[in-house]
């Protein structure tokens, strides 16, 4: 399916991303476990992991719903997403370890920078990020040693239901041979996603080994743990 044939409502999207610094804790990596390893990021929005793991010896695909727009309309709907983003933030401050970050102008300044990396990287290497909507990817089966799930399964519990989380993990499953790492099991509201052992319970029936492992990286209050599912 092209770009041109799909039509999305941009402005339902919102284009703001994490540093390859955050991802590397979130998912408690190291660069040595990007050399030379085929990685997939999903939904990747503006994260620059792909960007940077890249010169860093990695061979990372990121794919996301909002791909399917050219990039210069992302790179400045992600600017106006990160004003209106730390608008929000100012006022919900209270919800998040100010450890990492040590202020809200930090936390922007972060974001721009996570933006610009990924805006640049898309127009330098656009095969790299491919446009996807979960729970259906456009990738042969075992296709990448490791993918990343990050803040989109579990936190959007008000927008998505347990047959679409079910369904989106066993996609991601389907293109890896080695293990997907999600990563928070928190819902927006700082809460453990309801389900999260029903769905654990599910991989495992079908002979999967999960494991739940705490990370060096809290900035949601509660949201330090990823879940991770590897194949036997």
């Amino acid at each position: 399916m092209s770009r041109a044939v799909v039509k999305l409502d941009l402005s339902r999207v919102v284009f703001i991303g994490r540093t390859f610094d955050e991802y590397m804790l979130m998912f408690n990596l190291s660069k040595e476990d990007l050399r030379d390893r085929k990685i997939l990021d999903c939904p990747a929005g503006a994260c620059s992991f792909t960007a940077i793991a890249n010169k860093n010896g990695a061979d990372v695909t990121a794919t996301d719903i909002a791909y399917y727009h050219p990039f210069e309309q992302l790179a400045e709907k992600g600017f106006n997403d990160i004003e209106h983003a730390m608008l929000n933030m100012e006022k919900a401050q209270s919800n998040f370890i100010w450890d990492y970050f040590k202020s809200v102008e930090e936390l922007k300044q972060q974001r721009i920078q996570a933006l610009t990396d990924c805006s640049n990287d898309m127009k330098e290497s656009p095969d790299r990020y491919i446009p996807a909507v979960l729970p259906v990817l456009p990738f042969k089966d075992n296709k990448f040693e490791l993918t990343l799930s990050a803040h989109f399964l579990f936190m959007y519990a008000d927008r998505f239901d347990y047959e679409f989380h079910l369904e989106a993990i066993q996609e991601l499953l389907r293109v890896t041979r080695g293990e997907v790492r999600i990563f928070p099991l928190n819902d927006l509201s700082c809460n453990r996603y309801e389900h999260v052992d029903k769905i654990v319970d599910f991989i495992q029936s079908q002979g999967y080994v999960t494991e739940e492992i705490k990370v060096p990286y809290e900035f949601q209050k509660g949201a330090n743990s990823m879940l991770v599912i590897k194949k036997v």
